[in-house]
């Protein structure tokens, strides 16, 4: 196991060992972004930001930002789905535009610009609307010198990470860090060189990796109750 990932891993890359590969680590996103506070301590009560991702990520977000005493925002991106299957994305949209496409997987899908173009319309639309109902028309943050955590539910193909990365970065964070319950390996890999660090207390390999699989009580998170928890730390 530590030949799997613990040479391979980049080394700004932190995980816990034990857990690799395993599933049904995490009783729910609660308790997931529990164990992560206990994994970033040496952010608790800095100028840093936890920035969760909608919806999935912003249940995970609000422990970590308690449990650290940080600032809780978002950091509103989707994933540009498939015509057939809203489930499997392609690419994803951030909330200041910036635009993130697997091309390998457009070619293999035999995807054409019409359909591209309406699916990112599509993402685009529900990030400009989410934007507006989870920051209450508040502008976005001063991140100039500051460091921004960056969290989601887990990383699958890494795309909506990415995205989101991206427009931290021209947001001016001063340092950017990811934090995930679980992730694929390969797909860790992937985001880990855009970021300055990268914890994740489950990595897994092989086929057929799931995000939910790594929690006992999954379930789909209501933009209702994204809005709710951003209310507590206003």
């Amino acid at each position: 196991m530590a030949r799997e990932f613990g040479e391979e891993l980049n080394d700004n890359v932190f995980d816990i060992p034990e857990l690799r590969n395993q599933t049904r680590v995490f009783r729910d996103r609660e308790h997931a972004g529990s164990v992560l506070s206990e994994m970033l301590a040496l952010y608790s009560e800095t100028d840093a930001v936890i920035f969760g991702i909608p919806a999935g990520g912003v249940p995970v977000a609000a422990p970590l930002a308690s449990s650290l005493k940080l600032d809780l925002d978002v950091a509103v991106v989707s994933k540009i789905t498939l015509p057939w299957n809203t489930e499997a994305g392609y690419g994803a949209v951030a909330f200041d535009g910036t635009i993130e496409l697997n091309k390998n997987m457009i070619s293999q899908m035999g995807l054409t610009k019409a359909e591209i173009a309406k699916g990112t319309e599509k993402a685009s639309s529900k990030v400009k609307r989410r934007f507006k109902e989870f920051r209450s028309g508040e502008s976005f943050l001063d991140l100039k010198n500051r460091t921004a955590i960056l969290v989601d539910d887990g990383i699958a193909s890494g795309f909506t990470m990415l995205v989101a990365v991206k427009a931290l970065k021209k947001a001016g964070a001063g340092k950017l860090v990811v934090a995930v319950p679980t992730a694929h390996f390969q797909a860790l890999q992937g985001v880990a060189p855009h970021v300055d660090e990268l914890y994740c207390a489950n990595i897994r390999a092989g086929w057929g990796f799931a995000v939910a699989d790594a929690y006992m009580n999954w379930y789909d998170v209501t933009d209702g109750e994204v809005s709710n928890i951003l209310k507590k730390f206003q």
